[in-house]
C-alpha cells in the first residue's frame, strides 16, 4: 500500500456525520466553531475546524476508527504521575483564583457520570463531546481542562501523548446542581496518516479521561488509532456548561 503524505489534507467535502450523533448549532457555537447549518436531509454541509490551528502544525489528516456512539464507565484506580501539562496522565485543570472559600467543592471523579457525547467528522479528523454529569445530591464545579488520552489494555498502558490544551474556549467556573452537565471538546485526528516509522499507530481500546482537578480517572471504550511515538493528534478544550449539542 502506498504510504501517505505526512500533511493536513484539505476539506472540501465538508464532514461525515458520525452515525446517530451530530453537533447543533448551538453546539458548534459554544466551541467557537461557525455552523453553516443543516441541509433538508439534517446533514451538516460544512465543518468549522477551531481546533484545526494546532492540528495542522503536527500534520494532521483524517480521522481513525473512533466512535460515535454514547458509552460511560466507572472510575478507575491507577495512580496518577507525569507532568501537570500532559492532560491524559494527570488532572489538567487549574483552581480558579477567583472562587470564593466557602463556594461549592470540585466535582469528585465519584460524583461524575463521565461519558462521551456527541461526535462530529470532518476531513482530517473528529469532534468528540465529553459529557460529564453531576449524580451526587450537592451541588459542586468543574474549572479547567480534563486529562485525556489514549490507552490499550486493560492492564491499561498510555498511547503516545495526551490531549494537549486547546485555548480556542475560555476557561471559567463551571457550577453543576444536581444532575446538571457539562462538557469538554476533544479533537482527535488520523494517525494513519503518518508514515508508520514517524507514528508507531497503535490500536486503543480506551480513552482515559481525568474530571478536572481530580486523579481518579474514567476509561470510556474507543478504538481509535493512536501514536505510540511523541506524534500530537489530540486536542482538548476547556469545561463548558451543557451537554455540547442535541440529536
Amino acid at each position: 500500500m502506498a504510504e501517505r503524505r505526512n500533511e493536513a489534507p484539505r476539506d472540501t467535502k465538508g464532514p461525515a456525520v458520525l452515525p446517530g450523533a451530530r453537533l447543533s448549532s448551538a453546539g458548534y457555537s459554544r466551541y467557537g466553531l461557525s455552523s453553516p447549518g443543516l441541509s433538508g436531509s439534517g446533514r451538516l454541509a460544512v465543518a468549522a475546524a477551531a481546533l484545526t490551528c494546532a492540528a495542522a502544525v503536527a500534520g494532521c489528516a483524517s480521522s481513525g476508527s473512533q466512535s460515535g456512539s454514547s458509552s460511560s464507565t466507572s472510575a478507575g484506580s491507577p495512580t496518577a504521575s507525569g507532568s501537570p501539562s500532559s492532560s491524559g496522565t494527570t488532572p489538567a485543570g487549574a483552581s480558579p483564583s477567583t472562587r470564593a472559600a466557602a463556594g461549592p467543592p470540585a466535582c469528585p471523579t465519584t460524583s461524575l457520570q463521565v461519558k462521551l457525547g456527541l461526535a462530529q467528522g470532518y476531513a482530517g479528523g473528529v469532534y468528540q463531546v465529553i459529557d460529564f454529569t453531576n449524580t451526587s445530591g450537592s451541588t459542586c464545579t468543574l474549572f479547567g481542562y480534563p486529562g485525556v488520552s489514549l490507552v490499550s489494555g486493560p492492564p491499561y498502558t498510555q498511547i503516545g501523548l495526551a490531549a494537549k490544551r486547546s485555548t480556542t474556549t475560555a476557561v471559567k467556573l463551571i457550577t453543576l446542581a444536581p444532575g446538571a452537565t457539562a462538557n469538554a471538546l476533544l479533537q482527535i485526528v488520523d494517525a494513519l496518516n503518518y508514515p508508520p516509522a514517524t507514528c508507531g499507530p497503535t490500536k486503543a481500546t480506551a480513552l482515559k479521561v481525568y474530571p478536572p482537578n481530580q486523579f481518579t480517572p474514567v476509561y470510556l471504550p474507543n478504538t481509535t488509532n493512536g501514536c505510540a511515538k511523541p506524534v500530537q493528534i489530540m486536542y482538548i478544550g476547556a469545561v463548558q456548561a451543557g451537554s455540547g449539542g442535541s440529536t
